[in-house]
């Protein structure tokens, strides 16, 4: 839950820095931006921890969440209606900010973090396997009683 909080917050400021960076440095000098190639790569780690990995995926979610809300406030401002203020952030985050939003990449972001979120592999508790006993003393396992680990756990009926 606390990685819901942290996490995102730290992929959008580093993925908006480095994207900027980037830019500035380019502009400027026509050279690439080590520093800024280094932050992107770190936040897309970031951000693959935060998809793939076995985080609680209210996680992923509330990172979906607020990725795909800055996402379409872009798409909300080309139809005439200002929803973000001038200058809210530095200059060089600005640039990487206003790059990665009008070109549909933090809803992209929003809506892969959302959908991760939905599969239900990851709402899944890793609790231990649990043997049940046959109430009547037959040898043939149930069909309707879990027979492997957590991967059986959605199924109806015990296949082979």
């Amino acid at each position: 839950m606390v990685a819901g909080l942290l996490l995102p917050p730290l992929v959008a400021a580093g993925l908006w820095f480095g994207v900027g960076e980037i830019l500035v440095v380019s502009r400027a000098t026509f050279q690439i931006s080590w520093l800024g190639l280094a932050v992107v790569a770190a936040s897309g780690i970031v951000l693959a921890l935060l998809a793939g990995s076995r985080l609680s995926p209210v996680a992923s979610l509330m990172g979906g969440l607020a990725f795909t809300a800055l996402g379409v406030l872009p798409t909300i401002e080309m139809q005439g209606v200002r929803v973000l203020p001038d200058r809210w952030l530095p200059a060089g985050m600005e640039a990487g900010f206003q790059t990665v939003a009008y070109s549909g990449v933090l809803l992209f972001l929003g809506v892969a973090l959302l959908v991760v979120s939905l599969f239900p592999s990851r709402w899944r508790s890793s609790a231990r396997h649990i043997e049940y006993a046959d109430p009547y003393g037959s040898s043939a396992p149930s069909p309707y009683l879990p027979q492997g680990g957590p991967e059986d756990a959605t199924r109806p009926m015990f296949r082979e």
